[in-house]
């Protein structure tokens, strides 16, 4: 009984540990001033070179915007502070991932919804199409109109020649 207890307390606390650290923000994770203005410049859109992030564009902008990013971590301003100051100078354009809150939720679940809407609607079709015999050998089964059949048969006959 003991033995049960002490298992089901260790799994507790595994529990706990995982919610806990899975809960912190990747910021508090990054350990140096450095990574932490990587991992910034990463979230934030590049001006000039609109399709890369600050991290990954070589523009004289995103150079400048990675050392206001650095600057304002190493003054103690926190990596939210710090994208609130960008998208108050840039609006939500400049974040490559829209915040999940209010109308933004849409550009997350769309794509998912579309997802589900088209699998939906082929397996509707797909049960239709079982439904009226027009499956696998479903047109085979059925009789053919006189009329088509010797049609058939002498067409056939003739493209054999």
């Amino acid at each position: 009984m003991q033995y049960v207890n002490n298992r089901k307390q260790s799994l507790v606390v595994c529990l706990l540990l995982t919610i806990v650290l899975g809960a912190w923000p990747s910021d508090l994770l990054a350990g140096s001033i450095e990574e932490q203005t990587h991992l910034l410049a990463a979230e934030l859109r590049c001006p000039v070179c609109q399709n890369l992030s600050v991290a990954d564009s070589p523009s004289e902008m995103a150079i400048q915007m990675r050392e206001v990013i650095f600057e304002k971590l190493k003054n103690g301003e926190s990596p939210e502070q710090v994208r609130g100051y960008f998208v108050s100078r840039y609006g939500e354009w400049i974040l490559l991932a829209p915040t999940r809150h209010g109308f933004n939720w849409l550009a997350w679940l769309l794509p998912f919804v579309a997802i589900l809407g088209g699998a939906g609607i082929i397996v509707l079709r797909i049960r239709r199409a079982i439904r009226r015999g027009h499956g696998p050998n479903g047109d085979a089964s059925r009789p053919l109109d006189p009329r088509y059949a010797t049609r058939l048969e002498t067409e056939l006959k003739e493209s054999e020649r």
